[in-house]
């Protein structure tokens, strides 16, 4: 008999719970004086952020690609070039996920396995140096 596997998206509660680590990662960016140089590249309203950052965590942690249904392959360094993403933009990215991680996931060896898997792909998106 085979096991059900359980994708990272499951893990994470599924729709509800990546929209609230998405939510919580903005929240946190706008609130943070020290991601200030991070918010000021984004736009005023972050909903347009929230929303694609929502459907590229649902596919890429497991669940539906909605990213990919709309708006074709991610192409994630590329599609930041227009942004400057140095160590520090890096770093202050990475802060406000790993705060985030912390407050929405009891399970270590689950916040563990993605904050490994976020630094990886944050310091991928790095175009800048610096």
């Amino acid at each position: 008999m085979e096991l059900p596997i359980t994708t990272h998206y499951d893990m994470l509660g599924g729709e509800n719970g990546v929209r609230r680590l998405v939510n919580r990662f903005y929240d946190l960016m706008d609130e943070l004086p020290e991601t200030w140089e991070l918010r000021k590249i984004h736009a005023q309203d972050l909903q347009g952020a929230r929303d694609k950052l929502f459907k590229f965590l649902s596919g890429w942690l497991g669940g539906s690609g909605l990213y990919e249904a709309e708006y074709g392959h991610p192409r994630l360094r590329l599609r930041h070039m227009p942004f400057p993403v140095n160590t520090q933009m890096r770093d202050q990215w990475l802060l406000c996920m790993g705060m985030a991680l912390d407050e929405q996931l009891p399970d270590e060896l689950l916040k563990s396995q993605l904050k490994s898997a976020f630094a990886k792909v944050a310091d991928h998106m790095r175009n800048r140096a610096g």
